[in-house]
């Protein structure tokens, strides 16, 4: 884990062109229950996010995403705009209640259609399809089931995607497993912020074993069905944790957090095995007897590249007594996310900050991309999410302009650009999002997209982050401001 101290936000803006490497891939990124809608169509049924969002309470203003971008049907137009901007792949997800309902049993033949017209139509643009197979809509019969922190559910999330990987391995040969499955784990069965909302720490842990062997699971799943050409890999939400001070007991509070925010996953995926201190800090939490022999193995599977989702770093401190801070960026909420880490508080970085509360630090993404890098020679890395909400609207002119997002792109994308020179093998950055959309617990009211989206009529309005874009992704070199 990183020690150094916080940078402000634009501290690596660029002061001379920086160019690219060549065959770098530009791309953008959406996930499925956030821009679809259409969540009765077609035979879909409902996943987590339609029940916790229909529960009163857990989202902003009640928002759904039934409705949502209403990608399902207007994802011509979408792809349009993609082709206009000059993107060269497309990193979306597939919906699992919508191509196998009730996540059992038999596929749905027009939910796999949907996505074979949408990865045609990317492909007749000269759009690279990337799909991830699991963005957090788990069908809820599954969750009836008992969900992740039952071991069940990561054979069945093999069989799926055994079913997508039949049917989309002849167009698709960049494939994703898993989605931040911190989040899948920890805030939707430990902190309750997520679908499906529970509150459970020990579940937190056995959901977050149970990914793991599905993703493992399904790993062998698509190499199984895939062609050998075909790249297989996972996207974590890597954490860059520091410390509040170098006090030993500090930079142990960021041990434990990085323990169960990278290293769980890490750990088992890239190494074969739990790390021995994430054991033995979650050993009052849970016994991980519901880990099996051969786990771990199933788990370790070989992967094409390692997929980064970066927005902002942690900064924690050792902390006794009540009331410890918890501005973890993560979700206010009683319960907390943070499996064996009663004695760690969290503060807020300095700098700038998106609307999302979060720091503007693109130094963290250096820094982390160099300890991938340091941590796991020889595996190639890509960007799969990187971006900010910002408090965008239209203007009297009907333009959107949002200055602060090409900064902060800008910001990022200098740091992706130094860590490269410094010997990360970085191949690609998809910007996050492609559209504003449903922002999961915060409802429509943070808007990450490079599209604006007028809810009321649909309408799309590429911001000029959007053609700041188009032109970098053209180019392939990243000017300094003017």
């Amino acid at each position: 884990m990183a020690t150094s101290a916080p940078t402000t936000g634009r501290a690596l803006e660029t002061a001379a062109p920086l160019t690219f490497p060549a065959g770098f891939l530009w791309g953008t990124a959406t996930a499925a229950y956030q821009i679809e809608g259409a969540a009765q169509d077609d035979g879909r049924t409902p996943s987590i996010w339609d029940v916790y969002s229909r529960t009163p309470g857990k989202v902003r203003n009640g928002d759904t995403g039934d409705i949502a971008t209403d990608h399902y049907h207007r994802w011509r137009e979408d792809v349009a705009i993609m082709a206009d901007l000059g993107v060269g792949a497309y990193r979306f997800s597939v919906s699992w209640p919508r191509v196998q309902p009730g996540g059992r049993g038999p596929a749905s033949a027009k939910g796999l259609d949907f996505y074979r017209r949408l990865a045609d139509g990317l492909l007749d643009k000269g759009i690279r399809p990337v799909v991830t197979l699991y963005h957090w809509d788990l069908p809820q019969e599954l969750e009836d089931a008992g969900g992740w922190p039952e071991r069940d559910t990561a054979f069945r999330f093999a069989e799926y995607a055994g079913i997508v990987a039949d049917a989309l391995g002849d167009r698709v040969g960049s494939w994703t497993t898993l989605n931040e499955p911190w989040c899948s784990a920890f805030l939707g069965y430990g902190s309750g912020v997520h679908a499906p909302g529970r509150t459970d720490p020990a579940d937190a842990l056995r959901a977050a074993h149970h990914l793991n062997l599905g993703h493992g699971l399904a790993v062998q799943a698509l190499r199984e069905r895939l062609p050998a050409t075909a790249q297989v890999s996972v996207t974590l939400n890597l954490h860059h944790v520091r410390p509040l001070t170098d006090s030993p007991a500090d930079v142990d509070a960021a041990r434990r957090i990085d323990g169960t925010a990278n290293r769980i996953f890490t750990g088992p995926m890239l190494e074969g095995a739990y790390p021995a201190d994430v054991l033995t800090d979650t050993a009052p939490v849970t016994d991980w007897s519901f880990v099996h022999d051969g786990d771990t193995a199933l788990i370790h599977q070989p992967l094409d590249f390692l997929g980064v989702n970066y927005y902002s770093p942690t900064l924690v401190s050792h902390h006794t007594g009540p009331a410890a801070h918890r501005s973890d960026g993560h979700g206010a909420s009683e319960h907390s996310p943070w499996p064996g880490a009663d004695e760690v508080a969290f503060h807020q970085t300095p700098g700038e900050r998106t609307a999302m509360g979060w720091t503007i630090d693109p130094e963290g993404l250096y820094e982390l991309l160099l300890r991938v890098k340091r941590d796991h020679p020889g595996l190639p890395m890509v960007i799969t999410e990187n971006g900010a909400a910002f408090d965008d609207y239209a203007g009297p002119d009907g333009e959107v302009r949002d200055p602060e997002r090409i900064a902060y792109l800008r910001g990022h994308l200098a740091a992706v650009h130094r860590a490269i020179d410094a010997g990360a093998d970085v191949r690609g950055y998809f910007l996050w999002s492609l559209l504003d959309n449903f922002e999961w617990a915060y409802g429509y009211g943070k808007r990450f997209g490079m599209v604006y989206v007028d809810y009321a009529t649909q309408r799309r309005i590429p911001k000029s982050s959007a053609h700041w874009y188009g032109r970098l992704t053209r180019s392939g070199t990243l000017h300094p401001a003017p």
